[in-house]
């Protein structure tokens, strides 16, 4: 039987960058998920334009769901935030089905990790693409 090699450990990743987009955004009802594993704000931005935002349905609270689309996306709104490895794996087996973390190409053409969904998030939901973000789209609840 062939000898395993040891597991080699130098140059790997200590912390990871998670893009949120929802109900993870600074203000927002899930953030703390966030500020409890101490995730350090890197920047805001937004995605390349090959997106399509949606508002699902009966979701408490309301969550966005990003899905990628060759053609006819948008650049969302999103923050960047960066955690400890072992803080992002407690936070990625909370979320819940039909989101995922998937990687998420950036409007300067760099990938993280962060919030997408599988295409059935879209059943039923509102194409709110052309707002540019989740907040304008609570802030038009509001109204």
């Amino acid at each position: 039987m062939p000898e395993i090699p040891a597991l080699d450990l130098t140059g790997k990743p200590q912390t990871v960058k998670l893009a949120v987009l929802g109900a993870h955004l600074a203000g927002m009802p899930l953030h703390w998920q966030l500020t409890s594993r101490d995730a350090r704000l890197v920047s805001r931005t937004r995605t390349a334009p090959v997106y399509k935002l949606f508002a699902m349905t009966h979701t408490t609270p309301p969550k966005p769901a990003l899905i990628y689309v060759s053609e006819g996306g948008g650049a969302i709104d999103l923050e960047v935030y960066e955690l400890g490895v072992e803080a992002f794996g407690s936070f990625v087996v909370e979320v819940p089905a039909p989101l995922a973390i998937g990687t998420v190409t950036l409007e300067d053409g760099t990938s993280v990790k962060g919030f997408v969904a599988e295409p059935r998030a879209a059943d039923g939901a509102e194409d709110i693409t052309s707002l540019g973000g989740w907040r304008a789209f609570i802030a038009r609840q509001k109204i």
